[in-house]
């Protein structure tokens, strides 16, 4: 078989193949239609009213019933009891409700390695003021050194 006979026969099956997909865009197209003219006869949208009855007898549409709205004053009497009720205002967690910084979980990762930071710098103030008492043996400087101690302890949380 020669390239020409094989491109030949290449172009009818794909004029073939179009032919046969017009077609079907055709009967899909016509029943499509088919379908919508039934439906706008029979299926028009009808409108629901919900809140209120039409004057005009002639609209046609669903009217849903609407349920009775109860006793009132039961209601209200439930809900004073409720307010009444110590038990429900102690189970909330004022924590909760307040919303949190943006930056808390910054906060809360940096929480451990703030912790040995803290211990270190005691540590080194105490060896500081270590170093200062060997080298001054002079009663003021040792005075001067112990406040200075005492002072940064003081300031340090436990």
């Amino acid at each position: 078989m020669s390239d020409i006979e094989s491109f030949g026969k290449l172009t009818e099956e794909s004029l073939k193949r179009k032919e046969k997909l017009k077609q079907l865009r055709e009967r899909v197209k016509r029943s499509s239609e088919q379908k919508n003219s039934e439906e706008c006869g029979e299926n028009l949208a009808r409108p629901v009213f919900r809140s209120y009855k039409p004057q005009n007898e002639n609209t046609v549409g669903e009217i849903i019933p609407q349920k009775p709205s109860g006793d009132i004053e039961n209601a209200v009497e439930e809900q004073l009891s409720l307010l009444q009720n110590a038990a429900v205002v102690e189970d909330i967690d004022i924590d909760n409700l307040a919303p949190r910084k943006p930056d808390w979980d910054l906060k809360r990762d940096v929480a451990k390695k703030l912790e040995r930071l803290d211990r270190r710098t005691q540590k080194a103030i105490a060896e500081l003021i270590r170093e200062r008492l060997k080298s001054n043996q002079d009663g003021q400087d040792i005075f001067q050194a112990v406040n200075v101690a005492t002072s940064h302890i003081g300031n340090t949380k436990v």
